[in-house]
């Protein structure tokens, strides 16, 4: 895996993305918390082919700033790049751009933590078992 790693996504906004289907009484846009999970997957599937087996990821930081609104119906790009990787390999920092027909409607970074699954599986289990 190296820095430079792109990823591209794109959909059309449905009905279940919208703000007011968040069971608020908000405006019929493109959610925030939708936006938010596009980029992670965004961000996933762009590295995930280079994953040693055994290993996946977990978002663990998003920063996010949500700039304008989409409405459905709309088609919206999300491409993120891989910019930095820790010193350990373990968190992977992406920088990330959102866009609809008409411009950019969201930019930030997002960082991802490298897991063992069965391990980190096995100690949630433990935690939760602890109560």
């Amino acid at each position: 895996m190296k820095i430079g790693i792109k990823g591209d996504t794109s959909f059309t906004v449905t009905k279940e993305m919208l703000a007011s289907q968040d069971g608020d009484d908000t405006l019929e846009v493109f959610s925030t918390p939708t936006m938010v999970l596009k980029i992670e997957r965004t961000a996933a599937l762009s590295v995930l082919p280079f994953m040693e087996e055994g290993y996946t990821m977990v978002g663990v930081k998003i920063d996010v700033q949500h700039t304008a609104a989409t409405l459905e119906g709309m088609k919206v790009f999300v491409h993120t790049e891989l910019i930095d990787i820790s010193e350990n390999g373990k968190f992977l920092t992406f920088k990330a751009e959102v866009s609809n027909e008409k411009g950019i409607i969201g930019a930030g970074t997002h960082v991802r933590a490298i897991v063992n699954k069965k391990r980190f599986m096995e100690k949630l289990r433990a935690a939760v078992s602890e109560g």
